[in-house]
């Protein structure tokens, strides 16, 4: 995904960046489901989010291998491999920048 397309489908997000992150990389089906999940409820709660490829950084690939995808919110990872709803829901609504 091209950071326009990327920046289109999340919003703008705040000057702080997006309230949730979704680490991931191509051709991941799990991530392409998180991505599906998280764009799904974010934009039900009018939250921002963005998706990072940890292949396009050293670090990233280092940090989170074939850990992905991983779920971010307000910077702490919040879980790996898929969206529990009920629980992310939660976790957006007593999470706070």
């Amino acid at each position: 995904m091209s950071e326009e397309t990327a920046a289109g489908a999340r919003g703008a997000g705040s000057a702080g960046g997006a309230r949730v992150t979704v680490y991931t990389r191509v051709g991941c089906p799990a991530c392409e489901k998180a991505e599906a999940d998280v764009a799904r409820i974010c934009g039900e709660l009018g939250q921002t989010w963005q998706a990072v490829d940890v292949d396009t950084d050293p670090d990233l690939r280092a940090e989170y291998g074939d850990r992905v995808p991983v779920i971010d919110i307000d910077g702490r990872e919040h879980g790996f491999w898929k969206v529990e709803e009920p629980r992310f829901r939660v976790a957006l609504a007593r999470s706070t920048r």
